[in-house]
Formats: C-alpha cells, sequence, structure tokens
C-alpha cells in the first residue's frame, strides 16, 4: 500500500493573525508549495487549505487547517480518515 506523505503546517485564520509568528507553519507551507509550483484550493471538508504535490517519489499532500491550532487536529484527522478510505477502496479493502 503506498504511504500517504502529510505536511501540516499550523496557524491561525484571520487577517489578524497574517503577520504574527502564530502563523509560521503557514508561511512554511507557502515556501514549499511556491518551491514545487503547487497551489492551495480551500477544502471545506478537510477544513483548511490543501495543496497535492506530485513528487518522483509519489504524492505530498500540504495542509494549512482553518481552525484555530488548538483545534488543529480536526483537518488532520478529516484528511489522515479520507485517504485511509480512499487506500481501502483503491486496493481492495473493507
Amino acid at each position: 500500500m503506498p504511504k500517504i506523505k502529510l505536511i501540516v503546517g499550523l496557524g491561525n485564520p484571520g487577517r489578524e493573525y497574517e503577520q504574527t509568528r502564530h502563523n509560521a507553519g503557514f508561511w512554511f507551507l507557502d515556501e514549499l508549495a511556491w518551491q514545487w509550483k503547487a497551489s492551495f484550493k480551500d477544502e471545506k471538508k478537510f477544513f483548511g487549505e490543501v495543496a497535492r504535490v506530485g513528487l518522483p517519489d509519489g504524492d505530498v499532500w500540504l495542509l494549512k487547517p482553518m481552525t484555530f491550532m488548538n483545534l488543529s487536529g480536526q483537518a488532520v484527522a478529516a484528511l489522515a480518515q479520507f485517504y485511509k478510505n480512499q487506500a481501502r477502496r483503491d486496493f481492495g479493502g473493507a
């Protein structure tokens, strides 16, 4: 079964947090996306912005949860659960 690669950058949504140290995780992912020529798309089912990057070793998902930091696990769990179910479906699991 292929490995799902996920990089999560933590931050807080909203203009008041854009230029604060609390969004260093968002800034890091923005830089990765720029280097890898990827763009983020708002994905409500994952509670955040997601970019998919195709690399030689496989896909990498970048996730910027649009929940506040203390609720970021909600976004991570949603994306991980979706791809866990997707992998089962793609590879004949339950």
